[in-house]
């Protein structure tokens, strides 16, 4: 089955979050004086059991998603993870990927890829110990999260992306050092544009470096091509190296919005499904799974869901639309 939205886009591409718990602090996602020891994070049977998130996924695979992403919080501390992979690499989908923070990535990565996962995606802010440690604000040595991208890479977790989001004024000054440290590795380093998600983060315009002038910064040391995207809906927008050492992305939701070729969807790690990064409000799976809803009501409710889609948040940014309050990223997965 084929669902397609008011605007004529499938979906093919399913973002499940699976605690919304993290061990790091990052400014733009889980600022600290927010997400305190006071915070109630959510309790562990109010989140998707292994068996409901294995049972959604292949439930939306009959519908047309093909990929799934593991998301967070931070995914690595929900403990069992890999049993849950294994689980989703039984339903036979074409990518089943993970993105973490890497803090746990070098102790794991061998048992994920035995699992059954395809390959992760390490959110990396910094190549600066200094920066990186204010960054994720809990002092987190970079060598560890660096220790974790060659765990994965030696389990064959490939190839690892490196997600570095830019904030001006805080580690705009080191996408070069970035691009370099990675270049030749056969890892890809993809740089984002510091986007609105959420309300705790203090986002504002002038904070954001575009797309453009990352690419700038890198092409004036290492001369850019651009790159045809690996299938309809790739967020980043792919340039690779003119010597042939490797790719870099850029992911441009805020200079040059991507609504219009947008195949996600996203579950909350207590099932609430949200067609946009960017939504105020989903809808609630865990409740009709557990009262007994069948396979068949259930993806009624994923068709009823999708077809009546209009999302197009990035396209209509605004002064009226930025203080409208929009789901954290920590519980949405980004």
């Amino acid at each position: 089955m084929n669902l397609v939205d008011t605007r004529g886009r499938s979906l093919r591409d399913l973002r499940i979050s699976i605690t919304d718990r993290c061990n790091f602090r990052c400014r733009y996602c889980m600022p600290k004086e927010i997400f305190n020891r006071e915070y109630e994070f959510l309790q562990r049977e109010l989140l998707l059991s292994f068996e409901e998130i294995i049972r959604l996924t292949r439930l939306f695979k009959e519908l047309g998603v093909d990929k799934v992403r593991i998301t967070g919080g931070e995914p690595l501390l929900r403990k069992g993870v890999e049993q849950l992979i294994a689980g989703l690499a039984g339903v036979g989908l074409r990518d089943l990927t993970l993105t973490t923070n890497g803090s746990l990535l070098a102790r794991k990565a061998d048992a994920l890829a035995t699992a059954g996962l395809s390959r992760v995606t390490v959110s990396l802010d910094s190549m600066d110990p200094d920066v990186f440690a204010a960054m994720n604000d809990v002092d987190y040595p970079l060598r560890d999260v660096l220790d974790g991208v060659e765990a994965a890479a030696a389990a064959g977790l490939t190839p690892v992306k490196i997600n570095m989001v830019v904030k001006r004024g805080v580690n705009a000054d080191g996408v070069l050092a970035m691009a370099e440290h990675f270049r030749g590795t056969g890892h890809i380093v993809r740089f984002i544009e510091y986007m609105d998600v959420g309300s705790t983060n203090g986002w504002r315009l002038d904070d954001v470096m575009p797309a453009q002038e990352i690419l700038e910064t890198v092409a004036a040391r290492y001369p850019l091509r651009p790159t045809d995207p690996n299938y309809q809906g790739e967020v980043a927008s792919r340039w690779s190296y003119v010597d042939g050492a490797g790719e870099i992305g850029v992911i441009s939701s805020i200079s040059q919005p991507f609504c219009s070729d947008c195949t996600r969807a996203r579950l909350s790690a207590e099932g609430v499904l949200y067609t946009c990064l960017f939504a105020v409000g989903g809808v609630d799976f865990r409740g009709p799974m557990r009262a007994g809803a069948s396979d068949d009501e259930l993806q009624q409710m994923v068709a009823d869901i999708w077809e009546q889609r209009t999302d197009r948040y990035s396209e209509m940014r605004s002064e009226a639309t930025v203080n409208l309050p929009k789901v954290e990223m920590s519980y949405i997965g980004g």
